[in-house]
């Protein structure tokens, strides 16, 4: 592990997020900016931090608008902090808000600052629409028009299909496939049934619909409340308390038609939400008279193939980590798996106990082992909380490091992965 050193070990102070809810839904008006906004001041006003002593705020966003391209920056600005502050927006696709954490984890060893604000945030209740490439040209033609003729020189040749509108593809770029299909693929490639995956899709619901009635998620939320009418949303519209096997082994496959095992219920929903963590110096912590909630000691970043390890980068990450820190999954008491499909997590799972993986894929004579579902995901993940692709990662952060508390550990390790073939993990050590 990096131990701290002349107190500039990174620690999280806390960190929080605004209810995540299926898009098209709570948030339907908001943008992402919005979002990051409420998130933004619902830290400061629960921490009670002075948004003027921050020194750099840094957001994950990944479908971005281009009128709030630096997201961070005008969220950071509409919260608070003083004008003088950096801020700057991350895109790294379903693990943006992991990237905004651990460079902000560098800036603090680094010895650049002593107080960042990282975290994430996502609309896809709104996503940019765009019109053809050949239209676009005819727009930024238009700009040099005079008179009406040239005007009708423009539209010469343009024809009504030209004018239809295109929605942004979640495919990958280098590709073409969507993210789906390539968690249909890994899934068979790992010999994960339709079975399984729905029966990790209802405990993922279950545990979270647990989580949500004892309060344990409440603890980590800070009230949304979107205009016209600003009515408080406190709590994840996402879960599904009421799912059983029945209702899922129902469901048709959403990808692959029709023998998949990726469906509706067993994958993570579209989602709006934004989240936020505050992280200071060691010693900046204790002059400002925070208990710490952990100490984020390591990390790494790793990729592979987009076509066929597309969601595989936490059984790179984790082994690779592990590896790095001299530790072992026997020394970790608290795993939080990214749940982009329930396929996802069990192939990754099915990756790092398997030998012939770790000689073949990892260079390693023995498997990473055995990962204990009871130390995994115990409020639930993705699946069930939703997924706003650039807020996920600080979540993930934040209930890592909460659950060392709740459930007394020492160490939590959480991974994700994400488009492009990349993924992280992230060691945090309780305070």
């Amino acid at each position: 592990m990096v131990a701290s050193s002349n107190g500039r070990a990174a620690v999280l102070v806390d960190g929080c997020r605004i209810p995540f809810q299926r898009s098209g839904t709570g948030y339907v008006d908001l943008s992402a900016y919005d979002m990051a906004r409420m998130v933004l001041k619902g830290l400061f006003t629960r921490t009670g931090f002075d948004a003027a002593e921050v020194e750099r705020v840094i957001m994950g966003c990944v479908v971005q608008n281009v009128e709030t391209s630096n997201v961070a920056r005008e969220a950071a600005l509409a919260a608070g902090v003083p004008n003088h502050v950096p801020a700057f927006t991350v895109t790294m696709a379903c693990i943006s808000s992991n990237q905004a954490v651990t460079s902000g984890v560098d800036l603090i060893r680094g010895g650049i600052a002593d107080v960042v604000v990282a975290g994430g945030t996502e609309t896809l209740s709104d996503p940019p629409i765009q019109v053809k490439r050949s239209v676009r040209k005819r727009l930024f033609k238009a700009q040099k028009a005079k008179s009406p003729g040239d005007y009708l020189q423009l539209l010469k040749g343009l024809r009504p299909s030209d004018v239809v509108p295109e929605a942004p593809s979640i495919a990958e770029f280098s590709t073409g496939e969507v993210m789906g299909e390539s968690a249909d693929k890994l899934a068979a490639m790992f010999d994960v049934s339709r079975e399984e995956q729905d029966e990790y899709g209802l405990l993922t619901h279950k545990r979270s619909a647990e989580a949500q009635a004892d309060g344990r998620l409440q603890k980590e939320l800070v009230p949304a409340s979107p205009p016209p009418d600003f009515e408080p949303i406190n709590s994840d519209n996402t879960i599904r308390a009421d799912s059983t096997m029945e209702k899922l082994s129902s469901l048709s496959p959403v990808f692959v038609k029709p023998f998949g095992t990726v469906t509706a219920g067993n994958s993570s929903p579209l989602t709006d939400g934004a989240s936020a963590t505050l992280l200071m110096s060691e010693d900046r912590t204790r002059a400002e008279g925070f208990e710490p909630i952990g100490y984020l000691r390591d990390y790494v970043y790793v990729a592979q193939d987009p076509g066929d390890e597309l969601l595989l980068g936490p059984a790179y990450a984790i082994p690779k980590l592990l590896n790095k820190a001299g530790l072992s999954i026997a020394d970790i008491d608290v795993f939080e798996l990214h749940e982009a499909f329930a396929g996802q997590v069990l192939a990754v799972l099915a990756a790092l106990r398997s030998e012939s993986f770790a000689r073949n894929n990892l260079n390693q004579s023995n498997p990473a082992g055995e990962i204990p579902m009871d130390k995994l995901n115990t409020r639930g993940g993705s699946v069930s909380l939703g997924h706003p692709f650039g807020a996920t990662g600080a979540r993930l952060v934040t209930t890592a490091a909460n659950r060392l508390h709740e459930e007394d550990g020492e160490l939590a390790l959480l991974s994700a992965c994400a488009a492009g073939g990349q993924g992280v993990a992230m060691l945090i050590e309780r305070a």
